[in-house]
């Protein structure tokens, strides 16, 4: 062979190379193509709250409904305890690759004035998307020996420390209604504490405790006479339950309002938060996310990337402020 002139390649090679050359990417490990397209496996979604309670069943439901709109499951894990804030706590170690989010409930701007967490809830965290809100109310036994919230607060007079109510936890928006509306009517409640919804309604459906402050999973069992609605705490009155008044109408000014959305880790790629964003937007247009929102009496309460960004940082600095007023701010 003369190596100034090296042999052309035959058909052969030439059909060899080019099958080669279109095979090449067929051998590329499945994680350099996951790159280029999001999501490409399942997503985490923590719910921080435990199974069977109102915000379990509308997290499944967003969970299930976004499923549809990404192509891949999205996993609800249930992380309870600590005031809600488990899944905050859980994003400052998370990777940003949106492939674990959290429900972010009211209690990740309080606690952190409260008492030392491991998260900043502006700096550590992403805000995608608001969707909704829960609503508020204090109710109690059938067999209570009052029927008003004004008939509550003389019993609670003559009976000081001695009338319990349970709560979602220390820090928790049911905790401190009450506690800025047992100051105001000047009583003396004794608060206990549980993990979540669920534990809430075990507790006062076997009788363990008399009135609970929390969202409306206490609903069905007003409507069935098991439980009576005292009041509820927002600014208007629930289309539910159109007879029974706020705790403002009844005398005292406390307003008690809480939105909720999905949030990730810091340091998202603003593509991989739209697609996110625009996922969790469209189970806004689902029947049965509808339906369960219903259910538990909770409103659409959309608020876009920018805005719920904004949102939490407005926030953080006003229950700051609560939080100093009701003395409940940590110390140093």
């Amino acid at each position: 062979m003369n190596p100034r002139h090296p042999a052309h390649p035959n058909r052969r090679q030439v059909l060899s190379a080019a099958a080669a050359a279109v095979a090449a990417p067929a051998l590329l490990p499945a994680s350099a193509w996951a790159q280029d397209k999001f999501p490409s496996r399942p997503i985490t979604l923590i719910a921080p709250w435990p199974a069977g309670g109102s915000s379990d069943g509308v997290m499944r439901a967003f969970a299930e409904s976004a499923s549809k709109s990404l192509g891949v499951p999205v996993v609800i894990e249930n992380k309870p305890g600590a005031g809600g804030t488990m899944g905050a706590a859980a994003m400052v170690n998370a990777r940003p690759d949106g492939y674990t989010l959290t429900q972010l409930p009211l209690g990740i701007y309080r606690l952190p004035h409260m008492q030392s967490m491991t998260f900043d809830p502006v700096k550590d965290l992403t805000h995608i998307v608001c969707l909704t809100g829960y609503t508020f109310g204090i109710a109690c036994t059938a067999d209570a020996p009052f029927k008003t919230l004004k008939e509550m607060v003389a019993y609670a007079k003559a009976n000081p420390g001695k009338l319990e109510y349970g709560h979602t936890g220390t820090g928790t928006t049911p905790h401190l209604a009450i506690e800025e509306f047992s100051d105001k009517a000047g009583i003396q409640l004794n608060p206990i504490p549980y993990k979540g919804s669920a534990e809430i309604m075990q507790a006062i459906l076997g009788g363990h405790i008399r009135v609970m402050s929390g969202t409306t999973e206490f609903a069905p069992h007003v409507q069935s006479g098991k439980l009576r609605l005292l009041a509820t705490l927002g600014r208007q009155r629930n289309k539910a339950f159109p007879d029974v008044p706020t705790v403002k109408e009844s005398g005292w000014d406390t307003i008690t309002e809480s939105p909720f959305g999905i949030g990730g880790p810091k340091g998202m790629d603003p593509a991989v938060v739209k697609v996110l964003h625009d996922a969790f937007r469209k189970t806004l247009d689902d029947a049965k996310v509808q339906e369960t929102l219903d259910k538990f009496f909770m409103p659409d309460i959309y608020m876009s990337t920018a805005d719920y960004t904004a949102y939490a940082e407005r926030t953080f600095k006003a229950e700051k402020a609560t939080i100093e007023r009701l003395g409940l701010a940590k110390k140093g």
